[in-house]
């Protein structure tokens, strides 16, 4: 019987201001064959603005795993805080453009 490889313990460097963490209240996701791209942005209460705050670029594959990670996790939280109301129903998608 051929033994299990040992898992490996990855060390992750991260300086403060990646552990506090950005906010995001959207998320738009652009796809072509080689990659899926996340781009997270905060949109402004109360003026028509938003700012870019992280954009991320996966493989199919992860993106592939981090639905399945979300699923997961949505579904243990609501097993344990009740379900996670979506609101009064679909929200139109706000026109946005970015601008430099």
């Amino acid at each position: 019987m051929a033994e299990a490889p040992k898992q490996q313990q990855v060390q992750i460097k991260a300086d403060e201001k990646e552990l506090v963490g950005q906010y995001s209240n959207l998320v738009m996701i652009h796809h072509n064959a080689e990659e899926f791209t996340l781009n997270f942005i905060y949109i402004f209460p109360s003026v028509p603005q938003g700012k870019l705050v992280s954009s991320l670029i996966v493989s199919p594959a992860h993106a592939k795993r981090l639905m399945r990670a979300l699923t997961e996790n949505i579904t243990r939280y609501e097993a344990q805080f009740g379900p996670i109301p979506e609101g009064p129903g679909p929200t139109p998608e706000p026109t946005v453009g970015f601008v430099q």
